[in-house]
């Protein structure tokens, strides 16, 4: 749940003859393993996206403002194709709950150090000004099923959308179909040298420590991109505790959150 920061990103605008890609489940679902898929298939994608220029660059955008904001984002962008991401809730709450935990204190709303966008996305949708526990699996819970409810009900036998637990075997091959795109995919060692290589890491604005290096590594290399008999699967990031593997993946295509354009870093004029 980091902002991009990264030197190794796109300036060139998201190429019109592609439609828009909204990857709209909640956090802990599998933003980031669909982002760096669409990345791996040549688009420009957005992990967060603060500014209009951003919007405009990207061909995809994920988490946040995505999962709050869908039903603007429609209206601004009625020929984009929405992607809504289902997990196990046995196995979203602890995750959820995790991230919660490292996150809270940078969400209050004066002395947060997160971007506004990102704290109003997490209001609307988690209503963490509004409860004594965040965290709580019982609020988490209603959370998650108030937003899929509201999701399903939305887009209700629009064509344009899909929903996907990227833990089933194939689900990259249904989000690539339901894309027009290729299944070319590359495999885990291709996807791992680029995102970890030794001179990429001393490039890295975080600094990696070399421990933390070898955690990321073995995290996604023990979750491999594969094809099945079913087709092609995700590869599985921020894993287990892990929140920044995003921040640690280099590649050309990644698109700024923070993006200035002609109007600067303005964001969009709409209210939810």
């Amino acid at each position: 749940m980091h902002p991009e920061q990264s030197s190794t990103l796109s300036s060139e605008p998201a190429s019109v003859e592609k439609q828009k890609v909204f990857i709209i489940g909640l956090p802990r679902t599998g933003t980031t393993s669909v982002s760096v898929a669409l990345l791996e298939q040549g688009l420009k994608v957005a992990h967060m996206a603060f500014t209009k220029q951003a919007f405009m660059l990207a061909d995809a955008i994920s988490d946040v403002p995505c999962f709050s904001d869908y039903r603007q984002l429609d209206g601004l962008f009625p020929q984009a194709k929405f992607v809504y991401l289902e997990r196990d809730m046995a196995k979203w709450v602890p995750s959820m709950q995790m991230l919660l935990g490292k996150m809270l204190p940078h969400l209050e709303a004066k002395s947060g150090r997160f971007h506004p966008i990102m704290k109003r996305s997490f209001r609307h949708t988690f209503v963490i000004d509004k409860v004594t526990d965040p965290a709580d699996e019982a609020h988490l819970i209603a959370c998650y099923q108030r937003h899929q409810n509201e999701v399903l009900a939305y887009f209700h036998g629009r064509e344009d959308f899909i929903s996907l637990d990227i833990s089933h075997a194939g689900s990259l091959s249904r989000l690539l179909q339901f894309l027009g795109l290729t299944t070319d995919c590359p495999t885990l060692g291709q996807v791992t040298d680029r995102a970890f290589s030794v001179p990429q890491i001393k490039r890295a604005p975080s600094q990696i420590s070399q421990e933390g290096t070898s955690q990321a590594k073995a995290a996604v290399q023990s979750l491999p991109v594969n094809t099945s008999e079913h087709g092609l699967d995700f590869p599985k990031l921020n894993a287990g505790t892990h929140v920044a593997a995003w921040h640690e993946y280099k590649h050309p295509n990644k698109v700024n959150s923070n993006s200035a354009g002609p109007q600067s870093r303005k964001f969009f004029d709409y209210t939810l």
